[in-house]
């Protein structure tokens, strides 16, 4: 009996295996090959079995794999959805800047009108930047441009010249901060706030080495103010917002990234950001903003053949724009510390002669004997590495360095000579502008008119000079002997009544002799590639 039950149990067990196979509760003794398969769907479904984990080694520690677009450490993480918020807080404080400036030419030949930034369009930049308020000459696809530069003596024509820029109000009481390009020749300056209320303001300062101006509006309420962010932080990579008044057609706000930091276009102190948000002329002067409403730059350039954006716009840098313009409101001008060298590249070829693993530093051509730098012990071929602690990481850190630091402050100075590095402590000095006068007689009427100074590497590249002989003429005064001479800004002078000019002080002397004979004085002036002669007479002089 025990048997025939056990029998009977042993089939059901057995049957209720089969049973199981079947419906592929378990595989069959591991052997699947003719078993049914899954649809391919539920197969797709199936999720793959993860790998089991190592076997943990004792004393080793094991960090998890790191998960793919993972934040670092202090990285500025979020998803920007609007910028209303931010710019409905911000705009208020920018303001348009109208500029009228006086301007007399040459009379056209013809009757052709000169066009330009005098026409009835609100005015254009010059140098391609941003937005200003100078120029006044037609564009090189001009016909008459040569006639009207060389042979412009059907007399003197005057208009108004109009120009355009943006600007941000950085107090309460009324400063704002632009660009000097916008400012720095206006005779007029209007100032309409996002309300429609106008203004007109005053220069407090300018400074062209930066392109910075600051400028005042007097009103009894107090005026929304813009926050001054930190531009040494900013990031390449870091959404930014820019607001001006591009072309005259009202407020208008552009957003992008920061492209590049410490761009350098030509001169001593560019440092600028670089930036894809749209910057059109009319925009410079205005601000660049970051993400927590913070103005990180001043607008100031673009980079365009034709005028108008590119994607590539410039910004003078907060933190530099900050000094300036508290200089320019304590003293109306900048005084910059000064070191006494000429400086150069320090090039892969110099590295390597120097003895450094790479190029870095700035290497001295030249040092004052009586300057700064001469007087410390800083010699011709002294590679400086850094300055009052900060790495000179090439040529162009180090002028900026220089100009910021107090006069009479002692700063170390680490330089590298033959192979050694060593300190030097220097006393810094204080920066002179280059020398310039007015052609001037103490004689009634022996003024000619023009402003002149010698050739310095910014006035060279100011007016685009390859001459290094004469002196330069930065201005010329409307009704003036110089200006019926047909005498121009950026003209150089190479003679005077026959006689070489070699520098200002030659100039002068040779000048106030001329005026003192009270007779008219013949002019050797190098205008671009070409020389030409002009007689200029003392003021008075019967015309013939």
């Amino acid at each position: 009996m025990v048997k025939k039950i056990a029998a009977v149990a042993g089939g059901v067990f057995i049957g209720l295996i089969i049973a199981f196979a079947r419906v592929g509760a378990f595989p069959f003794w591991g052997s699947d090959s003719n078993a049914p398969k899954a649809p391919p769907a539920q197969q797709a479904q199936a999720a793959p079995a993860e790998p089991l984990p190592a076997p943990p080694v004792a004393g080793v520690h094991v960090a998890p794999a790191a998960q793919p677009n993972t934040p670092e450490p202090n990285e500025k993480v979020g998803v920007i959805t609007s910028f209303a918020p931010l710019v409905k807080r911000m705009i208020p404080a920018v303001v348009s800047v109208n500029v009228v400036q006086d301007v007399k030419i040459s009379g056209m030949p013809f009757g052709i009108s000169p066009g330009g930034p005098g026409d009835d369009n609100g005015g254009d930049d010059d140098n391609g930047g941003g937005g200003g308020g100078s120029g006044g000459e037609m564009g090189p696809g001009d016909p008459f441009d040569q006639l009207r530069r060389y042979f412009g003596q059907g007399g003197q024509r005057e208009f108004k010249q109009h120009g355009l820029g943006s600007g941000v109000i950085v107090s309460a009481d009324g400063y704002i901060l632009t660009n000097n390009h916008v400012v720095g020749n206006a005779e007029e300056i209007h100032v309409t706030l996002q309300d429609k209320r106008e203004f007109t303001a005053k220069v407090i300062g300018k400074d062209a080495k930066t392109d910075l101006g600051l400028i005042k509006i007097d009103t009894k309420d107090a005026l929304p103010v813009a926050t001054l962010g930190d531009s040494n932080s900013t990031e390449v990579g870091d959404w930014v917002i820019a607001i001006g008044n591009p072309f005259n057609v009202g407020m208008t706000v552009t957003a992008g990234i920061v492209s590049a930091k410490g761009r350098i276009l030509g001169g001593d102190y560019d440092d600028f950001l670089q930036t894809d948000a749209s910057i059109n002329p009319g925009n410079s002067g205005g601000p660049l903003i970051n993400t927590r409403g913070e103005v990180i730059g001043i607008n100031t350039a673009i980079y365009t053949k034709t005028g108008a954006n590119n994607g590539i716009g410039f910004a003078i840098p907060i933190d530099m724009a900050r000094n300036v313009m508290d200089q320019l409101k304590a003293h109306g001008r900048v005084v910059r510390g000064w070191l006494g060298v000429e400086i150069q590249e320090v090039t892969p070829d110099l590295a390597q002669s120097f003895g450094l693993p790479k190029p870095e530093g700035a290497l001295v051509a030249s040092a004052d004997k009586d300057g700064p730098a001469g007087k410390a012990g800083i010699e011709r071929g002294d590679i400086v590495l850094s300055f009052n602690g900060h790495p000179v990481n090439d040529e162009h850190e180090l002028p900026a360095l220089v100009a910021q630091t107090p006069i009479n402050q002692k700063v170390p100075v680490e330089v590298v000579r033959n192979g050694k590095h060593m300190t030097l402590e220097v006393t810094i000095g204080e920066r002179k502008e280059p020398q310039v006068a007015s052609a001037k007689s103490e004689e009634p009427g022996g003024n000619w008119g023009m402003q002149v100074g010698d050739i310095t590497p910014e006035l060279a590249q100011q007016f685009h000079l390859e001459s290094t002989r004469g002196v330069v003429i930065q201005k010329v005064a409307p009704d003036s002997p110089s200006a019926e001479a047909g005498l121009q800004a950026g003209d150089v002078v190479l003679e005077v009544n026959h006689e070489k000019i070699a520098a200002l002080a030659d100039f002068i002397a040779k000048a106030k002799e001329a005026q003192s004979k009270k007779k008219p004085a013949l002019l050797l002036v190098q205008r671009g590639g070409a020389t030409l002669y002009t007689v200029i007479k003392p003021a008075g002089a019967a015309q013939g």
